[in-house]
């Protein structure tokens, strides 16, 4: 169990890991942070409270229910990264300013500027790189990686809290790996919306 008061340096792994990986799981921040204060695995911040509460853990597992599963559909997964756009955003900034609270509004701003561009590189990189999947013949490489997010929140929340050095070092380098393969599959959906419109104008008649 990890007990308050942490360190700044402690404070910002937590809201950055909460920011970063509301871009990609975002009803698994929130229920398995609510889970660990509700347990008493861990000891919330003020601003997180609401989330180990029984209405907010019963919400957020439903929703980490239907998320599991809709991530795991080719295609529908692309579906449900576009209608989260507007929503995991905001919500990695709020959880991250959340861990400061409105007693250190400044460290909570700066959190929350923190928490929303984390949650928007993964989203956005999380988003490409399925869509270029999903047009892919095989299923595999698409459930392979739903699975790896699914693995890679509860790590990183994990060292979040234990080991925020460590955590921070992660961070860096899946920073560098999702700017390149967001920067590669963009490449490869404009190549490859430029081909498919091409074969439309080819099946068009002249005039």
């Amino acid at each position: 169990m990890t007990d308050l008061p942490l360190d700044t340096t402690g404070l910002f792994a937590i809201a950055a890991a909460l920011g970063w990986a509301s871009g990609l799981r975002l009803y698994a921040v929130v229920f398995l942070t609510g889970l660990a204060g509700h347990l008493g695995w861990v000891q919330l911040p003020a601003g997180l409270h609401v989330l180990q509460s029984i209405p907010m853990l019963g919400a957020s597992g439903f929703m980490l229910f239907v998320e599991f599963f809709a991530d795991k559909v080719p295609g529908l997964d692309s579906l449900w990264d576009m209608v989260h756009t507007v929503v995991r955003i905001p919500a990695g900034a709020a959880l991250a300013a959340a861990v400061f609270g409105a007693d250190q509004s400044s460290w909570a701003m700066a959190a929350a500027l923190m928490g929303g561009t984390l949650a928007a590189t993964s989203h956005i990189s999380k988003a490409t790189t399925r869509a270029a999947l999903n047009a892919s013949p095989e299923p595999f490489s698409n459930l392979a990686m739903s699975l790896l997010g699914d693995s890679v929140v509860p790590v990183s929340l994990w060292l979040s809290w234990e080991h925020p050095t460590i955590f921070f070092a992660a961070l860096a380098v899946a920073l560098i790996v999702m700017v390149a393969l967001t920067w590669v599959f963009a490449r490869f959906l404009r190549r490859l919306a430029r081909r498919v419109s091409g074969w439309f104008g080819a099946g068009q008649p002249s005039t």
